[in-house]
C-alpha cells in the first residue's frame, strides 16, 4: 500500500467527523484541533490499548494522573526554566518567526530577508496562581507529564509496596508553546502524552541474576516497537533509531526513537522515544544528594525540597561487609509516547483506496468523453495564459494561474491513463487548487463521483480494537416494522459489549461504503431470513466477505473476531 497523502487524512478527517479545526468558527487558532465523535472514539481506544498492553498486561505496573498545574519549583530543578527553550530568529521583512536550528544559510527560507540575531525562546505556557498577576504567584502549564511521575515516586512505592524494577504509566495532556507547530496533529500547542518511568536498580546495586538498566532498556524498546505492529502498523514503516550522542539530552545515558514514515514533508518522524535518563530526574528533585553524584550529573544542590527521592532495598548485600540493606536513588527508563501521534499514525497507515469490481469499458465512456473535452479546454487555457505571460500581462484574478493550469492538466491526463485504477483520482483533480474556479471540472465531477460510488471505496483498515465503531447494524427494509425491531434489538443487546450503531438512512451498499470509510469492522444486516431462523449477514470490512451467524450468538462471535473479552 502507498501512503496516502497527508491531505486526503485532513480531509477525511474532517468530512467523517475525525478531526475539526480548533474554533473554527473564528478562523481558528494556529494548530489547535478537536477531536470529534469519531476521532475521540479513536484516540480513546489508542489510549485503553496502551493503557492495557503496559498496566493492565504486566505485573510490574501501576497507574497516575498528576495535577497540570505543579509548584513552580519543579521546574526551576527539573531544568525547564532555565533551559526549556528553542533558538528563535525574526525576518526583519516579512515578520515571520523561525527556529534558528531548522534553517539552513543567514535568512529568511520565505522571502530571502534578512534575520535577527537568534534568542532564547521558553516553550513553557505561563499562567498564575490566585488572584494577583505577580511573580510570586507564577506557574506553568505543564510542558511533560514525567515530571509528575518523578516527585510522585515514593508515593506511588510506599502506598502499593512495589520492590524494585517497576513502572509507572500516566496519560495526560501537556503545553508546549511551540514556535513551528503544524503538520495536522503531529506537532500542536496542546498535546496528550502516554509515558511511562520504568524504576530499576542502578549497575552497582546488582544482584546475581538481575536485568541491569542496558537490558531493560533494550526490552522496552522491543516491546514498545512491537505494540504499533501488533496495532496494524507495516513494520517496513517503522524504525528504530538510536540517538547520536551529540544529540542526546544531558541527562540520557541513551535514547532510541520509533519513527514512523509518514506521508508527505513529515517523512519518518519520532512516535516515541525510550530514554535511559539514570538517576538525574529523581536526584534533581531530592534533598542531601551527595556532591560527588551532583558533580556527575551536573546538577544543583536542591535547597527546596523537603525529601529525599531514594529507595531501600533490603535484600542487597554489601559484598565488603556483608552488611545488609541500603539506600540508593533508582535509574529510570523513560518510554514516552504521544497519543496525538500515534492516533495519527494508525489512521495514516489504515487509509486505503481501492477498486472493488472492474468497471466495463462501455461504463466509463462519458468520463473518457468529459475529460477530452475538459483536457482540450485546459489545453486552450494553458496557451492563452503562455501568451499573456509572453507579453507581460498579468492573469486575471479570478482565473487559476499558469502553473496551476499545468499541474491540473498533468493530474488529468495521468488520471485518465490510469482508468480504470485511477477512477479515485478524479476527486484528487477536481480539489487541487485552482479547479474550483475552472467550469469544465464542474462537469468531470459527478460523473466521476458516481463511477467511484458504485466501483470503489475508501476503507480504513484499522485495528478492530482500535476501530472507533465496532459494529454497524442495517435492516435490509426501514419500512418493514419487524425488521426494525429486530435490528433495533440487537444494536441493544450488543452495545454493553461493544459501539454499536443503528443506521437506515441509506441503501445497503451505501451504508457499507459509509462504515468502510471510518474503518468500522463488522456490519451486520437483518432480513427476511432473519425472521424465520434468527440469523444475520455478517460483512467483514476487509475481505467483504458475508457470513451467516445466529442472532443468539453474535456477542460471543463478534467479540472473537475483535479480540476482547465479553466477561
Amino acid at each position: 500500500m502507498v501512503a496516502p497523502d497527508m491531505e486526503k487524512i485532513v480531509s477525511l478527517s474532517k468530512r467523517r467527523g475525525f478531526i475539526f479545526q480548533s474554533s473554527e468558527v473564528y478562523g481558528g487558532i494556529g494548530s489547535t484541533w478537536d477531536y470529534g465523535p469519531l476521532g475521540v472514539e479513536l484516540k480513546n481506544n489508542v489510549k485503553r490499548a496502551w493503557w492495557r498492553s503496559v498496566v493492565y498486561d504486566r505485573e510490574d505496573m501501576e497507574g497516575l494522573d498528576a495535577a497540570i498545574l505543579m509548584n513552580r519549583l519543579v521546574w526551576r530543578y527539573s531544568g525547564h526554566e532555565a533551559t526549556f527553550s528553542d533558538p528563535l530568529v525574526d525576518c526583519k521583512q516579512c515578520k515571520k518567526r523561525f527556529r534558528s536550528d531548522h534553517i539552513q544559510g543567514k535568512t529568511c527560507p520565505e522571502c530571502t530577508g534578512e534575520l535577527t540575531e537568534p534568542r532564547s525562546f521558553n516553550l513553557m505556557f505561563q499562567t498564575y496562581v490566585g488572584p494577583v498577576q505577580d511573580d510570586s504567584g507564577l506557574a506553568y502549564l505543564r510542558p511533560e507529564t514525567a515530571q509528575g511521575i518523578f516527585v510522585n515516586f515514593m508515593n506511588v512505592q510506599q502506598t502499593m509496596r512495589r520492590k524494585l524494577p517497576f513502572g509507572v504509566a500516566q496519560i495526560g495532556k501537556s503545553f508546549r508553546n511551540e514556535i513551528t507547530p503544524g503538520n495536522f496533529t503531529f506537532r500542536t500547542r496542546e498535546f496528550e502524552q502516554m509515558e511511562i518511568e520504568y524504576y530499576c536498580k542502578p549497575p552497582k546495586y546488582l544482584q546475581s541474576g538481575e536485568k541491569d538498566d542496558v537490558q531493560l532498556h533494550q526490552e522496552w524498546i522491543d516491546q514498545r516497537f512491537s505494540w504499533y505492529v501488533r496495532l496494524g502498523i507495516d513494520p517496513s514503516r517503522l524504525q528504530k533509531r538510536q540517538q547520536e550522542t551529540a544529540e542526546l539530552a544531558h541527562y540520557a545515558k541513551a535514547t532510541t526513537d520509533i519513527e514512523y514514515l509518514f506521508p508527505g514533508s513529515l517523512g519518518w518522524s519520532e512516535l516515541e522515544g525510550i530514554a535511559n535518563r539514570q538517576d538525574y530526574d529523581l536526584s534533581a528533585h531530592s534533598k542531601d544528594i551527595a556532591e560527588a553524584d551532583l558533580e556527575r550529573l551536573k546538577l544543583s544542590k536542591n535547597t527546596d525540597s523537603v525529601q529525599k527521592l531514594d529507595y531501600f532495598d533490603e535484600q542487597y548485600t554489601d559484598p565488603e561487609t556483608n552488611k545488609k540493606g541500603v539506600r540508593y536513588v533508582p535509574y529510570v527508563i523513560e518510554p514516552s509516547a504521544g497519543a496525538d501521534r500515534a492516533t495519527l499514525a494508525f489512521l495514516c497507515e489504515a487509509y486505503n483506496e481501492e477498486l472493488v469490481s472492474e468497471p466495463k469499458e462501455s461504463d466509463l465512456t462519458q468520463l473518457r468523453e468529459t475529460c477530452a473535452a475538459a483536457a482540450k479546454n485546459l489545453e486552450k487555457k494553458v496557451a492563452e495564459a503562455e501568451k499573456q505571460r509572453a507579453k507581460g500581462a498579468d492573469l486575471k484574478a479570478e482565473g487559476p494561474s499558469l502553473e496551476q493550469l499545468k499541474s491540473i492538466s498533468d493530474a488529468l491526463a495521468n488520471a485518465v491513463a490510469g482508468l480504470p485504477q485511477t477512477l479515485l483520482a478524479f476527486e484528487d483533480v477536481c480539489n487541487m487548487q485552482g479547479a474550483e474556479r475552472l467550469d469544465v471540472l464542474k462537469k468531470v465531477r459527478p460523473i466521476a463521483a458516481k463511477l467511484c460510488d458504485e466501483f470503489t471505496r475508501v476503507v480504513l483498515k484499522l485495528h478492530p480494537q482500535l476501530a472507533p465503531i465496532k459494529v454497524a447494524v442495517f435492516p435490509l427494509k426501514k419500512n418493514e416494522p419487524r425488521i426494525v425491531e429486530v435490528a433495533k434489538k440487537i444494536r441493544q443487546d450488543l452495545q454493553p459489549f461493544l459501539r454499536v450503531v443503528y443506521d437506515d438512512t441509506a441503501g445497503i451498499g451505501k451504508l457499507y461504503r459509509r462504515q468502510d470509510e471510518i474503518g468500522t469492522p463488522f456490519c451486520l444486516t437483518v432480513d427476511f431470513q432473519s425472521l424465520d431462523d434468527s440469523t444475520v449477514t455478517v460483512r467483514d470490512r476487509d475481505t467483504m466477505q458475508q457470513e451467516r451467524v445466529a442472532i443468539a450468538e453474535l456477542a460471543t462471535h463478534l467479540c472473537k473476531k475483535i479480540g476482547l473479552s465479553i466477561f
